[in-house]
Order: structure tokens, then sequence, then C-alpha cells
């Protein structure tokens, strides 16, 4: 009887014993799972902040903010900070909060400049730079590798201060990647309870740092789609008004018919033509072009034309219009901006031309009647671009020139995107060549001028499909 019951209790200790193992092990996977659940929804909540953080904050800088308060609330870190990758491979603070201890030694002097110690470490940590391989912040960047540093008072790699409350205890610095690519580095140091971070601590860290990757990639993309939708509402509109600002329509003229072209380098070009009457008996008309291409050179061209129209009704004098112009304009345009512009009238009575140049293209003249008979050639004017100098200098330049413009005499006017179109062989058309056509085809009717320049043109051109300017032409015929 006696071995039974020493044998049956022996099978009860081992039974317990292997209850007791079985409900540890389940006990040890409760906590596990618990842990995971916890650091899921720890991970959860970030990624929510950083939703918020993104939506909620255009600026950068801000963003950044947002990132650093939420890594604290998910880490039970006392400070964090955030060094952003700059263009030039180094690594600066853009955001901080907390006592976050700065990694290189501070100035003793700096402190008494400032409100409040956290006044003083905020601006120290934003200035702060850090070449690639450079203290800890460094060194994680170059390496791509997180760090965790449980026992921070024993690292020479950390950085330690006099004062207690920026003693490092311990610390985790990770990168903040988004495929492959570095955006930042996060840093987050001694944990609010005063322990040591633990290795779930680094696993959490990390898996915090992809998700700012991750948050700070969309925001970058979100960004940039935003921008190219507003670049694409302002080009969309400057277009449109840029189109009704060109005429389709000209003046109606017995003896005097306009043909045009205009062709813009980009969807919003920089050339401007107009033509009005002044009164029955006269008629004017301009070309013009702005420097530089899209939004601004559209949004300048329809301010020199509204100039135009308006100064044009107060003198007949094409050089004084265009003083008045320069004078309205020059002290609003950028000093890299310009206009070069032709602006002519027709007195159709006497039948005389009067023209100003101030810095365009020389307007080329087919005349059938001078003595020796039939000639072509540019109509010479003094003249600088409007906004290049002050009325001073441009008003002494200016003149007018006037020649007669009788039956089957021809106008040509051109912007340089004309005559400096190229081959493939880099040569330019040139005014040579629009020259000897407007003496073949002057002839003809303002269309068909037009028509045979634009295929002149892209003849000449064919292969070479970049164009680089605005190109407009308005042929000027005396029926």
């Amino acid at each position: 009887m006696l071995p039974f019951t020493l044998g049956l209790l022996l099978g009860l200790c081992i039974l317990w014993l292997l209850y007791e193992g079985k409900r540890r092990q389940i006990k040890i996977l409760d906590q596990d799972k618990q842990l995971l659940r916890q650091e899921k929804q720890i991970v959860v909540d970030f990624m929510h902040n950083m939703v918020e953080a993104v939506a909620e904050s255009n600026d950068r800088a801000a963003m950044f903010q947002r990132i650093v308060h939420a890594a604290i609330l998910s880490t039970g870190a006392m400070s964090a900070c955030i060094f952003e990758k700059r263009p030039n491979e180094t690594l600066k603070g853009i955001a901080v909060e907390g006592l976050f201890p700065p990694q290189k030694k501070l100035p003793h002097t700096a402190a008494s400049r400032l409100i409040t110690r956290t006044q003083f470490l905020e601006s120290i940590l934003k200035s702060e730079t850090y070449k690639m391989g450079e203290g800890l912040i460094g060194q994680v960047a170059k390496s791509r590798r997180a760090l965790l540093i449980t026992d921070a008072q024993s690292d020479p790699r950390v950085i330690q201060h006099e004062d207690p409350a920026l003693q490092v205890r311990s610390i985790i610095v990770a990168p903040v990647l988004f495929q492959g690519t570095l955006i930042a580095v996060l840093a987050v140091a001694n944990p609010s309870d005063g322990l040591a971070f633990t290795e779930t601590d680094f696993s959490l860290v990390e898996s915090l740092a992809e998700q700012v990757g991750l948050a700070v990639y969309n925001s970058d993309a979100m960004q940039l789609q935003i921008d190219k939708n507003k670049l694409d509402l302002d080009i969309e509109l400057a277009s449109n008004i840029q189109g009704l600002l060109l005429p389709k329509q000209f003046p109606p003229c017995d003896h005097i018919a306009f043909a045009t072209h205009y062709t813009p380098a980009q969807k919003v070009g920089g050339d401007l033509y107009d033509v009005f009457a002044l009164d029955e008996n006269t008629i004017a008309f301009a070309i013009a072009d702005v420097s530089g291409k899209g939004v601004s050179a559209s949004i300048l061209m329809a301010i020199c034309q509204t100039h135009l129209r308006h100064f044009a009704q107060q003198h007949r004098s094409p050089s004084k219009v265009l003083s008045m112009i320069n004078s309205a304009m020059e002290r609003t345009m950028q000093r890299d901006m310009f206009i070069t512009m032709v602006y002519a009238v027709i007195d159709l009575k006497t039948e005389q031309l009067t023209l100003a140049r101030a810095g365009h293209e020389l307007p080329l003249f087919y005349d059938q009647h001078t003595k020796g008979g039939l000639d072509v050639g540019p109509i010479q004017s003094s003249g600088m671009a409007v906004g290049m100098v002050p009325p001073s200098i441009f008003d002494q330049i200016i003149e007018d020139t006037s020649i007669h413009f009788g039956t089957n005499d021809a106008l040509l006017l051109y912007t340089d995107g004309v005559t400096e179109c190229t081959n493939l062989q880099g040569e330019e058309y040139g005014s040579a060549r629009l020259s000897e056509l407007l003496r073949a085809y002057g002839d003809k009717d303002a269309q068909c001028i037009i028509e045979h320049t634009l295929e002149s043109v892209q003849r000449f051109s064919q292969g070479n499909e970049h164009q680089l300017d605005d190109l407009t032409l308005i042929a000027v015929k005396h029926a």
C-alpha cells in the first residue's frame, strides 16, 4: 500500500509541476500578447497622430513638432528631438519637446540671454548641425541603423552636461527612412519611470521611425500635388486671361488688312500683339515680347496692354506712348524683367505710318514706292526696352519714325522667337532669311505672308521640336 501511495503522490507532483509549467507558459504568452497589443495600440495611436499632423500642418516645421510630441506620448520618454537631413548632407534640429540633452557641449554664456532653460535648449538644438558620422546623430544617419544605449552615463559616445536635468540616463536614436532614403533622425531620451529603455522600447521606436518616414513622404507628396494643382489652376487662369486679351477680330478698314499668328513656347507665353482703332481715320497696332515665360510674363503682358490702350487714347505719338508705359511700369517691374515693343499708328487719310521701337526686333518694310523700284528692309528706330532704364534715359533715346505706307506696301513685325529659331545644326533662322521671304511674298495678302513665313520657319527648324521661345507675327498689308 505504501509504494502505491508514494507513486500516487509522485504522479500528482509531476502533474502539478507540468500544470504549473504550462500555466506559466500561458501567462508568459498572455503577457507577450498583451505587450504586442500595447505596442500595436501605441503604433496605431502614433499613426493617428501622424495623420493629424500631416492633415493640420502645411508648415513642415510644425508637422515635425507634432511628430516629436507624438513620440513622447507613445514611448513615455521625457524628451524627444528630430534632426532633418538637409540638401548639403548635414542634419539640423528642426523640432524638440522636453529638456532634450544636446549632443554637443553647451556654451556657458548663452543661457543668460534667454528667459527660460527650455527656450535656451530649443534654440541650441534647432541651431545644431551634424555632419554624416558626427556624434550619435551623425553615426545613426550614416549607418542607417537605430541605436539603443541603456546605460548612457557610462557610454563615452553620449555627451553629458553638468546640469542634472540634462543628464542622459538612456537614449534611443533611430533613422527616419523611406525606401532606403534618409529623411531625418529621431531621438528619445530618459524614460519617465526613471529606468532604462528596453529592447521592447527600442523595437517600438524603430517602428515609430518607420511610420514617421511614411508620414513625411506622404506629406511631401501631398504638398507637391497641392502645389501642382495650384500651379495648373494659375496657368489655366492666366491662359484664359491671355486668350481674352489677344484680339480675335480687327477693326474694319477698307484699305488696310491685318493678319497675326501666336504660338507660345509654354501653356502661357509672354508675347503680346494688339490692333485697335483710335478714331475713324487712325488705326494702331503693337507687338511686344515680355522677358520670361509662364504666369508672371502673362500678368506683365496684361498690365502692359492695359497701359498701351490707356495712353494711346491720350497721345498720337508712338514714342510718347512708349515713354508713358515705361514711366508707369518701371517702378513696379522686377529688375530681371523687361519688355521689348514696337507700337505704330497709321493715318488712313495721309497714308503715313509712324512707329516707335523699345528695344524690339526691327520691323521689315516691303516698299513698292521707292525710286529704285521694290525695296525690302528694316525700319531703323532707336529705343531701349521698357523697364530696363529709368525715364530720364529712356525718353532721351526713344524716337518716332515715319514712312509713307501706300498701295501694295507691306509691313512685317515679329518677335525673336522667329529669327532665333534654330535647326538641328544650331543655326538661327535670322532676319536675312525673313527679309528674303518678305521680298518673295510681300505682294500677297497679309494672311498669305503669315502662312508662308510659318511654313518657311517650320521647314528650316524641321526635326528640332524643342521650341525655346514664343513665336509671334503681325503682317500689315495696304490693299
